[in-house]
């Protein structure tokens, strides 16, 4: 199985902690060896670094780590292939556009079936199941909304709807986002933290790193990362539930399924 980062703050913040600590997994301390893949939002344009290498050997990785780039919702993934080969091509995260903004997508799981179902206005780039299924859910949201919909809350409970269908093929832990809002579906493995005034310091499991918080922020911060396990280890992180569904805006929880 894939591992996934993602994060939506109410500030631009980088991710270089959370992703140094990420990385370690693709081959180190975790088996995700097969490609690696970071999306960060800037307005509505992305910044995206992949590479199909293992994420602790990759020299565009590494630079990340330190490379400080300031968004306010961030989507990683690094991935243990199951279904189509190593290649560029079916790395994580994937992006299409759709009503004039970037839609990002990541995808942990297996989805027995889904090439099956028709992506009319969509077409896949790689052999994944998992950009199949991107494909049919912007597919669905473009048939059903032609424009965007008045009401946020009408997209968000349709997107919901459209991700319990497609977790009923198998593992659908699901992170997406449209440059407004960030996406997130549970169906085995995702937990997540909101970090707020007064900040601490947190030391990361799978690296030898600590960090003070309060060195790089301020008090009306607010910073949510979310991850397929948890990344540190002197936290206490929230427990995502099967079926569980929930939208983040400028870091705070604004829907639950």
């Amino acid at each position: 199985m894939c591992e996934l980062l993602g994060m939506s703050a109410n500030v631009p913040t980088d991710i270089c902690f959370s992703f140094a600590g990420l990385i370690e997994r693709g081959g180190k301390t975790g088996p995700h060896r097969d490609g690696w893949g970071i999306s960060f939002y800037e307005g509505k344009g992305t910044r995206e670094f992949k590479d199909p290498c293992s994420s602790c050997d990759s020299k565009i990785a590494e630079l990340l780590k330190y490379f400080p780039i300031k968004s306010c919702i961030v989507i990683s993934h690094i991935r243990k292939a199951n279904r189509g080969r190593i290649c560029l091509e079916n790395t994580h995260p994937f992006t299409r556009e759709l009503w004039g903004c970037n839609w990002t997508y990541a995808h942990n799981g297996q989805l027995k079936g889904i090439k099956k179902w028709d992506t009319p206005h969509f077409k896949p780039i790689g052999t994944t199941d998992s950009e199949h299924a991107f494909c049919w859910i912007l597919s669905q949201i473009k048939e059903r909304f032609p424009k965007p919909p008045k009401s946020e809350k009408t997209l968000w409970r349709f997107v919901n709807k459209l991700a319990s269908q497609v977790s009923e093929l198998g593992v659908f832990n699901m992170m997406l986002s449209d440059s407004k809002v960030f996406y997130t579906h549970c169906s085995t493995k995702l937990v997540w933290i909101s970090r707020r005034a007064p900040f601490g310091k947190a030391r990361l499991v799978d690296n030898d790193m600590t960090i003070d918080f309060s060195q790089h922020t301020t008090e009306n911060d607010i910073v949510t990362v979310f991850a397929t396990a948890p990344l540190t280890s002197d936290e206490t992180w929230q427990k995502m539930e099967k079926g569980d569904f929930l939208v983040f805006k400028l870091g705070e929880q604004v829907y639950s399924s």
